[in-house]
């Protein structure tokens, strides 16, 4: 670890890509502690004091919510759009052959799809968050240009917040999203701790205890699981040209248990958070038919079992289809066939698409189960102690596990290509 970090600080190239991420984690933070006009501090605290809800869309926010700051939507609003995006892959050949087979160009397009659409998302998430606020007493009234000044800003803040986050995955190191959701979870560590400390009583210590080793024990299987992978064997047909023989030699195509990494995590979270913000914005609605519908289905979702019912099958359904969107088997096989490879035992073609996707499918099912019994083991530990810290705190361990390797494996990455 000591040659790398020595190799990180005399690289020129590598040690400008870091320092460029800190800065723009710095600014990002700058920007979170921005406020919109009009708060009431006290009745904001209250808030957030008594609603998990809150608290978890605070996570998707980077931290930007419980201040309401300029940044209060965070990176949830591109988030939801490209869900969309990638959703409508499956309905639109063309959206599907644009992301899959026209390479870095369609990629690039489809990106500016997900931009677009972020916009209106994010008037629409704006909207619905101002008029809550208003409803609890947060902000004083808006109405005519007031409201459409605070929307436009916290719309273009939630722009800029995408901004950042792409130019950290370009010049930076790392996803530039999920760096963003790491630095808002790691920035509210302090005030959580605090939090647990002051609200401590010594018939609570078994309560602690068992969310230390919860801790524990998600960090551990994050990693475990994250690195695990299925090695596929791989032999290269002999081929002579002239006096040489080309060829011949084996090797193996990796295949991760867990090939989504931590992006079903917030797929689920983000599908789970929006319908319940249209919900709590319908609850306070003129209309009786309107508020009463609403206000059942709010008492539906906000049932913890329920919730977490809800928030495991959305985890592994998003860990399959996400997959299926990253990993191709028709396309491995093609590539395998020009390139004059095979699996030993399976014929090229349609049949080492077959083999892949029953691999793919076998070792994805543990992946998804995995996943979805950690996500939803935070919120037993809630269940039984009945502290909403555990259920945040959870969540946001198993992003911050996810990102912290991924960013160490691309680094590792980078030090690697630099000692060769």
């Amino acid at each position: 670890m000591l040659q790398k970090l020595k190799l990180i600080i005399n690289d020129t190239s590598l040690r400008n890509r870091i320092l460029f991420v800190l800065v723009a984690l710095i600014v990002f933070r700058i920007l979170a502690n921005i406020p919109i006009p009009g708060i009431d501090v006290v009745a904001l605290g209250e808030l957030f004091a008594n609603n998990q809800f809150l608290g978890l869309l605070n996570i998707f926010s980077g931290g930007g919510l419980s201040s309401l700051s300029i940044v209060m939507l965070g990176v949830g609003p591109y988030i939801t759009a490209s869900i969309i995006m990638q959703l409508l892959t499956i309905m639109s050949p063309q959206l599907k052959a644009m992301y899959q087979e026209e390479g870095e160009a369609g990629r690039r397009k489809f990106a500016q799809y997900s931009r677009l659409l972020t916009v209106p998302l994010a008037v629409i998430q704006g909207f619905g968050f101002l008029i809550l606020l208003q409803r609890h007493g947060v902000i004083e009234g808006l109405a005519g240009l007031d409201l459409v000044t605070n929307l436009a800003v916290i719309t273009a803040g939630s722009l800029l917040l995408t901004w950042i986050g792409e130019l950290i995955s370009e010049y930076g190191i790392g996803n530039g999203v999920s760096l963003i959701i790491f630095a808002g979870i790691v920035a509210s560590i302090p005030t959580t701790v605090r939090q647990l400390t002051f609200t401590f009583t010594p018939d609570q210590l078994p309560t602690y205890i068992a969310f230390l080793l919860a801790a524990v024990v998600i960090t551990l299987g994050v990693v475990i699981v994250t690195e695990a992978e299925r090695p596929i064997p791989i032999t290269y047909a002999k081929r002579v040209r002239g006096m040489k023989v080309y060829g011949g030699v084996s090797t193996y195509l990796p295949l991760r248990v867990n090939q989504a990494g931590v992006i079903p995590i917030i797929f689920a979270l983000s599908i789970l958070l929006f319908p319940q913000m249209i919900v709590n914005f319908l609850a306070g609605s003129g209309s009786a038919v309107i508020a009463t519908v609403s206000g059942f289905i709010l008492n539906i979702l906000n049932n913890p079992w329920v919730y977490a019912l809800l928030y495991f099958i959305l985890v592994f359904l998003f860990t399959y289809f996400y997959t299926a969107i990253t990993f191709d088997p028709s396309t491995i096989a093609k590539n395998l066939q020009k390139g004059g490879a095979f699996v030993p035992g399976v014929r090229p073609g349609g049949s080492t698409t077959d083999y892949l996707s029953k691999v793919l499918t076998r070792l994805t099912l543990v992946g998804a189960v995995f996943l979805g019994v950690i996500a939803v083991l935070p919120l037993a530990i809630q269940a039984v102690t009945g502290i909403a810290a555990f259920t945040i705190g959870g969540t946001a361990l198993l992003i911050v596990v996810s990102v912290v390797i991924d960013l160490v494996k691309k680094i590792d990455a980078q030090t690697t290509m630099r000692e060769y």
